[in-house]
């Protein structure tokens, strides 16, 4: 996998992780939607499976002996957190739990950016400069050297 393929899994997710992170800003106290519980369940699948496309190519293009490295084993931990956030926001969702959902949802929300950006590592590429859209600009004292 090349990392525009990569670029293209992260990028079919983008509706979906849109979804997750306005129903994340629901406020607390309000009740959820009707569809809520189908809506989470869907885009987080939809995620998953990118997310789990990507991470199978990631490994495959480790060189042969990097395979043994502690990449792959490295790649499912991060797959297995990311799996149960995703039940943890489902389960809030059906639960009702709107404080519950939000946490679970920008817990996932950061577990998937951590995920893409490990795999395009894995990849050779430069981390993005920006993840779920937010621009990383050092501030003036790292930029001078300084301690805030």
């Amino acid at each position: 996998m090349t990392v525009e393929e990569m670029q293209e899994h992260h990028a079919h997710c983008a509706p979906q992780r849109a979804s997750l992170q306005m129903l994340a800003r629901t406020e607390v106290g309000v009740p959820l939607p009707p569809g809520v519980v189908h809506e989470v369940s869907q885009a987080t699948s939809v995620i998953l499976a990118d997310a789990k496309a990507a991470q199978r190519t990631a490994v495959a293009a480790i060189p042969g002996p990097g395979r043994g490295s502690g990449v792959p084993p490295f790649l499912a931990a991060r797959l297995s957190r990311l799996t149960a956030a995703a039940d943890d926001a489902v389960t809030a969702a059906r639960d009702g739990n709107t404080l519950i959902l939000r946490r679970s949802l920008r817990r996932f929300e950061v577990l998937i950016s951590a995920m893409w950006t490990v795999q395009l590592a894995v990849q050779g590429a430069v981390p993005p400069r920006s993840v779920s859209g937010v621009r990383f600009r050092p501030s003036t004292a790292q930029a001078t050297g300084r301690r805030r």
